[in-house]
């Protein structure tokens, strides 16, 4: 069964399995907490009088399930989850690879699958040169964003808002190119820094600004004390391995057959 809960505390979240979809759903919480209604939490469990086996967290179209250390879903607690999709229908559903693959078979209706792949960065203790600006104005990030993913394009609102929000509360930063390349942090967790949202405007793409500037992040976090990671797609292996980043696992991601990407 699952039950929308209050009941959250970053202590709770700490004895959760130590993986990305624990730091993000921390993420969330951290950022905002359990009074707004674009941000909701649950709890997964076999029957009313088992303990909890999982968090699931819905942020804005994002779902992210995380399973509380040595426990384990069932079919019929996977079963559940799917028919909380049905119901919220997020555009995004993340969660470890044996339970979502399972799940996928459920809402292969509506959801796709894509590969993906996790990388670490590999510190050569060596930071270039660059001209990167640590505190961009966030428009400026927005406009380079922009030009890569229609999602962030159709909600300038949203975005700035929320990660505004999240640069105040520590939990994410934004860093610039030659005011031509970003990328963000989208969460500083547990001493892991992951980043997300990679873009280079249309004109000065193929000059190898994005690759720089992720070598650089790498560097410059490492040096602060953070392991550097980031999700691709597999197809794009070599492209980080080059820059100098390690996979370390397989992932998949359920997205919406209704969205364009």
């Amino acid at each position: 069964m699952i039950t929308e809960t209050h009941d959250i505390t970053e202590e709770l979240l700490n004895t959760l399995e130590k993986n990305h979809y624990s730091r993000r759903i921390k993420s969330h919480f951290l950022a905002y907490g359990v009074s707004y209604d674009f941000c909701r939490f649950y709890f997964v469990r076999e029957n009313q009088d088992s303990d909890n086996d999982a968090v699931v967290s819905i942020f804005n179209a994002s779902m992210v399930v995380s399973v509380f250390e040595g426990h384990t879903l069932s079919d019929n607690e996977i079963s559940e989850i799917a028919t909380l999709i049905s119901m919220t229908k997020p555009v995004t559903v993340e969660l470890g690879l044996d339970y979502s693959k399972r799940l996928s078979v459920l809402i292969s209706e509506d959801y796709n699958v894509f590969d993906r792949t996790m990388f670490e960065f590999v510190c050569k203790n060596h930071i270039p040169k660059l001209d990167v600006n640590e505190l961009p104005k966030l428009d400026d990030v927005y406009d380079i964003l922009a030009t890569s993913f229609p999602a962030i394009r159709n909600s300038y609102s949203l975005w700035l808002t929320d990660t505004s929000h999240r640069v105040r509360k520590g939990l994410s930063q934004s860093f610039t190119l030659k005011n031509c390349s970003s990328a963000t942090i989208q969460y500083i967790i547990d001493g892991i820094a992951f980043v997300g949202h990679v873009a280079t405007i249309p004109k000065e793409r193929g000059k190898h600004h994005a690759r720089e500037l992720l070598y650089w992040l790498g560097e410059r976090l490492n040096e602060d004390g953070f392991s550097v990671q980031l999700f691709a797609r597999s197809y794009n292996v070599s492209y980080y391995t080059e820059i100098g980043f390690l996979p370390i696992y397989d992932d998949i991601v359920l997205e919406r057959k209704d969205i364009d990407e």
